[in-house]
């Protein structure tokens, strides 16, 4: 969470909802109620790091005496690189599109406007995620196997099966255009 929207709840930040202050932890509880409703981001953002190999097994060690894995700080770097890309994903709101950072900011000062009794609705419904799948190893290796008589049957052009080819063989995200991914799933899964 930015410092910004950490500073516009401090007035607040001993209120908690869902988090109980316990002397262990900050007393800023309030902190941790917020991030809540958007955790998710951090959750895709480890899917897509496993799906699409950005981290992998060998990236990680144990270490014996706190019985903790890690990862290595290049494997760590290559993962906040993911996870700044999710945060710096764009989202409509309030008929504009802001990245999920501001949106999160936005939030924080929409409910210490709340708490203070300027702001009558606080909503964390919108805006609503829009996630999208990452294809699996299974869909890469049905494209790899795929014959140019089957796609020119499915009217996928040459240059679409080289594309998907491509993309296939690397580590980056496969993306499927919807007509194509159709005619590609009647072939793959019927």
């Amino acid at each position: 969470m930015s410092r910004r929207a950490l500073n516009v709840l401090e007035p607040w930040s001993t209120v908690d909802y869902l988090h109980e202050f316990i002397d262990c932890q900050t007393k800023h509880s309030l902190v941790y109620d917020l991030q809540e409703p958007f955790r998710w981001i951090a959750d895709v953002a480890v899917m897509e790091a496993f799906e699409s190999r950005v981290l992998d097994l060998p990236d990680f060690y144990f270490t014996g005496d706190d019985y903790r894995y890690r990862f290595d700080p290049e494997a760590k770097q290559r993962f906040l690189d993911l996870l700044r890309g999710q945060f710096n994903s764009g989202v409509r709101y309030e008929r504009r599109v802001f990245k999920w950072d501001t949106v999160i900011e936005r939030k924080a000062i929409e409910l210490s406007r709340h708490l203070s009794c300027r702001r009558y609705r606080f909503d964390l419904l919108e805006p609503s995620p829009r996630l999208r799948g990452v294809d699996d190893e299974s869909v890469r290796r049905e494209i790899l196997t795929l014959s140019q008589s089957k796609t020119s049957r499915l009217g996928i052009a040459k240059s679409t099966l080289h594309h998907l080819r491509r993309r296939s063989r690397t580590r980056d995200r496969l993306r499927v255009y919807t007509k194509t991914r159709k005619k590609f799933l009647s072939v793959s899964y019927c």
